[in-house]
């Protein structure tokens, strides 16, 4: 059943990011996107690790592509049918795709084969506290940060009116 679970993740993710980089058009390529941060959520659920599924969530899913698709919506061309879905680099990439892959799957194995020690569980408590006592005022001039840059891309963005 877990080894079900954990191939249903893996399948959704793929497919997701399969759907990212075959879409011509960039909104239906942002909610394929979603799909993938969402499928790769669940596979930190599958691998115990709550906290970093509900940060992946509320993170990347929740703030970061809400933002690539405020980005998205601001671009007069969304689905340009003069750019193909293949380019002449496309067989290139699918050989660096597969070399990176390939060296990916060495490291791991190699990984594996190193005993691990024993890590101790860190608490949901103590990062909560940490991030409203002693690492507020970095989280929040991280927030200002984000703001004024979503600002200025929305100014950038912006056609100019004309008089």
């Amino acid at each position: 059943m877990a080894r079900a679970a954990f191939y249903l993740l893996a399948a959704v993710t793929l497919a997701g990011a399969l759907g990212v980089t075959l879409t011509r058009n960039l909104f239906h390529s942002a909610l394929w996107l979603a799909v993938t941060l969402l499928g790769v959520a669940g596979l930190y659920l599958y691998l115990g690790a709550e906290f970093l599924a509900v940060v992946q969530v509320l993170i990347y899913v929740g703030a970061i592509l809400v933002l690539l698709l405020f980005g998205v919506m601001l671009t007069a061309r969304i689905a340009d049918p003069a750019v193909p879905a293949l380019n002449r680099h496309a067989l290139l990439a699918a050989l660096v795709a597969l070399c990176t892959g390939w060296a990916l799957r060495l490291a791991v194995r190699q990984a594996a084969a190193l005993p691990a020690g024993p890590v101790a569980p860190v608490p949901l408590e103590t990062l909560g506290r940490g991030l409203v006592t002693t690492y507020v005022l970095p989280f929040e001039v991280l927030s200002l940060i984000l703001i004024g840059a979503l600002v200025g891309a929305v100014v950038i963005a912006r056609p100019e009116r004309r008089s």
